[in-house]
């Protein structure tokens, strides 16, 4: 697979990354279905031997879980890896999360150490602020994120769910490498709000996760009743009566684009996302599915193609909030 560059400090990742996050359940909820170690495990081997070599996670997940499977995926092989993780969300001492956001020197220093342990290194290649603390000013965050690539304990850092205007602010402190946020046919608030043109400026590389439309563009979703009784999906406003029929039309015209070309509805999203030059992390824990995802790293798409896609779901329309009230307004 072919590699880009990810801002412009440096650091070269595959043009398709792999989202951990639904390998492992989520304290009393499973996320995107059940658990299944051994197949994650061999998910993650798989994809290293086809050149995807970059996977991303955060602490919340589990918490604590996700970044303890990786470092038993990776074993003795760490160096072959690129390991993105996240700090930001309260996880008090007793593996609890608090659902506070601390952006603060102390919890940082706290929260770097932690995964360090759980992922077995000595090192972190990039390092997200996960969510902006809003209480604490976006200096203080990164120059303590910047202290710890000054230690050696992370390479990279990065931001997620950002404003352009704390992007701005955070580079004049340490330069950023990536921006991550939600992005993909079905969600391009970062667009519509300029942040993509203030990475472009900044010369900051973009991350988009849930590029799969948090898996209403894989064509599999065509009800309610086929997510699991216990997905956190079935609580957002996308899946909700008031936009799932619509969204389901739109998945149609897309299935039908992809059919024209011999691909998947997947394959074409993230076909899409890459011809951007941004580099997506679908998420799967299935190696079936991982290797339709690097397929589309292959894929190429024509001007008129763009144009076909961008016409089927135009910037703007509205799907439905990625998230519930609560989440949405911890975004920047």
């Amino acid at each position: 697979m072919n590699t880009i560059q990810l801002g412009n400090q440096g650091l070269m990742v595959p043009t398709i990354g792999l989202g951990c996050m639904g390998m492992t359940g989520f304290e009393d909820n499973n996320m995107y279905g059940e658990a299944d170690e051994k197949e994650a495990i061999a998910t993650i081997h798989r994809s290293l031997e086809l050149g995807g070599n970059f996977l991303d996670t955060a602490d919340l997940y589990g918490p604590f879980k996700n970044e303890q499977l990786i470092a038993k995926a990776i074993g003795n092989s760490r160096s072959q890896y690129i390991i993105a993780t996240k700090f930001g969300w309260e996880i008090d001492d007793s593996g609890k999360v608090t659902w506070a956001i601390k952006g603060n020197k102390d919890y940082i220093k706290k929260s770097v150490e932690r995964s360090l342990k759980n992922l077995k290194t000595d090192y972190i290649d990039l390092y997200y602020m996960h969510r902006l603390d809003k209480n604490t000013p976006i200096e203080e965050t990164v120059g303590a994120m910047s202290e710890l690539v000054q230690e050696g304990k992370v390479k990279y850092i990065g931001l997620s769910e950002v404003s352009s205007e704390t992007v701005k602010r955070a580079h004049m402190v340490h330069p950023i490498t990536a921006v991550q946020s939600e992005y993909s046919l079905f969600e391009r608030t970062v667009e519509e709000r300029g942040v993509i043109k203030t990475l472009h400026e900044l010369g900051v590389g973009f991350v988009p996760y849930s590029p799969l439309g948090r898996g209403f563009l894989s064509g599999q979703i065509r009800s309610i009743n086929d997510l699991p009784e216990n997905d956190f999906r079935r609580g957002i406003p996308r899946f909700q009566e008031a936009y799932f029929h619509k969204n389901i039309e739109l998945v149609n015209a897309i299935e039908m684009m992809a059919k024209e070309k011999n691909i998947t509805s997947t394959q074409l999203a993230l076909a899409w996302i890459i011809s951007k030059g941004f580099v997506p992390i679908p998420g799967t824990k299935r190696r079936k599915y991982l290797e339709q995802n690097i397929d589309a790293a292959s894929i190429r798409l024509t001007e008129a193609d763009l144009l076909k896609l961008e016409s089927i779901i135009p910037l703007g329309t509205d799907t439905g909030a990625p998230y519930d009230e609560f989440s949405m307004g911890l975004l920047d």
